[in-house]
């Protein structure tokens, strides 16, 4: 008589379909915002306006809207949304990447972060040495149904000099390095060196990453003909956003770290 051969244990467990938490109903009956994954690493290629591209890597979030009757989302779709775009992802696919996230996730909204170094290389203004400078620039962007918005964030280190200090002193004036961190939504591309430039130009000198001795001098009598208090900067700043003609909002914060003080300078302005 033939024995019934009985299926190994694993073997049938593999064959039960596994039960979805995620998708059981939450008795809360709760919206959630936005829930999704952050703090993820990705190759991207943005657009850069000497070279056409710059590759680089982005620390990426992720996030959709819950409706109150789910108990959670699943963490998984939104790597494979990312994944499914390539080895490198493309600025240009953001909408896509946004209306795949709607799609896969069954959401009404979408968010995605990507924040990355910007790298430029500069020469120093005197000698003409090329050094590498880097940025810190962040996309947001958000899809509401087809409605899609995008907010461009630049941060730029810059140096100041105190006008009240040079006005009162005999031998010379207190400077500090600062960040300004400029945010903004536009009709037309806005290029990440634009904002750079615009910003540098409203300080009391910009930053290189290489500097010989003739350089540091032009730089330090640079700062010294150019004094600015952290409201110069901003109001310098914004005057040059106001004159932009594809630019519809901005925010822009100006952070000087005080090298006499114990304390930061702050000033910030917003339009909208």
């Amino acid at each position: 008589m033939a024995t019934e051969t009985k299926p190994e244990p694993a073997a049938e467990a593999a064959n039960q379909p596994l039960h979805d938490v995620q998708s059981g109903r939450d008795h809360r009956e709760i919206r959630i915002d936005k829930v999704g994954v952050r703090d993820l690493r990705f190759p991207i290629q943005i657009r850069d306006k000497a070279h056409s591209t710059q590759n680089t890597i982005a620390t990426i979030g992720m996030y959709v809207d819950l409706p109150k009757e789910f108990k959670g989302t699943h963490m998984s779709r939104f790597v494979e949304v990312l994944n499914a775009h390539g080895e490198i992802v493309h600025v240009e696919n953001i909408p896509d990447i946004l209306h795949a996230m709607q799609s896969k996730l069954s959401a009404d909204t979408a968010h995605l972060e990507m924040e990355f170094p910007f790298f430029l290389t500069k020469k120093a203004p005197v000698t003409g040495k090329p050094g590498v400078m880097d940025y810190t620039a962040r996309f947001e962007a958000n899809a509401n149904g087809k409605e899609i918005d995008f907010v461009l964030t630049v941060i730029i280190p810059v140096t100041t000099l105190c006008p009240c200090s040079k006005a009162i002193s005999q031998y010379g004036a207190h400077n500090q390095r600062g960040n300004v961190t400029v945010q903004l939504r536009s009709t037309e591309t806005v290029w990440i060196e634009e904002v750079i430039e615009l910003v540098e130009q409203s300080a009391s000198s910009e930053l290189y990453s290489l500097l010989k001795r003739p350089d540091e001098k032009h730089v330090t009598e640079r700062a010294f003909e150019n004094p600015v208090f952290v409201e110069d900067l901003v109001r310098n700043v914004v005057t040059r956003l106001n004159d932009h003609q594809h630019v519809t909002w901005y925010k822009v914060e100006a952070e000087n770290f005080e090298s006499i003080h114990n304390h930061n300078a702050y000033a910030c302005i917003e339009k909208g």
